[in-house]
């Protein structure tokens, strides 16, 4: 399953939504890969090994599901998490990408791809689409967390 979808970030005829700066955005998404319990509620625990100054692998737990994964960050528009084949799980990953069209005028595209040939895709079609809408969901609730820490000034000083 290939997945995509955008969620608008800055919206300047919406006087109701504060505008977060590309800046801010960006720390947002590096924060929500170091610290993906701040927007996962039911993840258990996060490890960070092997960090540079553009990766970093982890372990996510959750109950007795581990997931080992790498993030991949290419300053200052995109944060790849890379899932290798384990266990019963496949290859896979997700992308996420500022745009900026115009100034000030920022989005988030969020790319998923499970690695899956188009037979497969067909089996797993009616799965597919739960996942899809979970997805869109949690990107959502991402954004909601990232505006919140916004707001709070936390994403000012982060990295920095």
């Amino acid at each position: 399953m290939k997945f995509e979808h955008l969620i608008e970030i800055n919206d300047p005829l919406n006087p109701l939504i504060d505008t977060i700066s590309h800046e801010q955005l960006w720390r947002g998404l590096v924060l929500r890969a170091e610290s993906p319990k701040l927007f996962v509620p039911h993840l258990d625990e996060c490890t960070i090994a092997d960090r540079s100054e553009t990766s970093f692998s982890r372990v996510q737990r959750y109950g007795d599901l581990v997931i080992n994964d790498r993030v991949l960050l290419e300053y200052p528009h995109r944060v790849r998490v890379e899932v290798a084949a384990q266990g019963e799980i496949s290859k896979s990953s997700l992308t996420m990408t500022i745009e900026e069209p115009q100034p000030d005028r920022l989005y988030v595209r969020f790319e998923y791809d499970d690695n899956h040939d188009a037979a497969t895709d067909e089996a797993n079609a009616m799965y597919d689409e739960f996942r899809r809408s979970a997805y869109q969901e949690s990107d959502i609730d991402t954004i909601r967390v990232l505006r919140a820490l916004a707001e709070e000034g936390r994403l000012d000083a982060l990295l920095n």
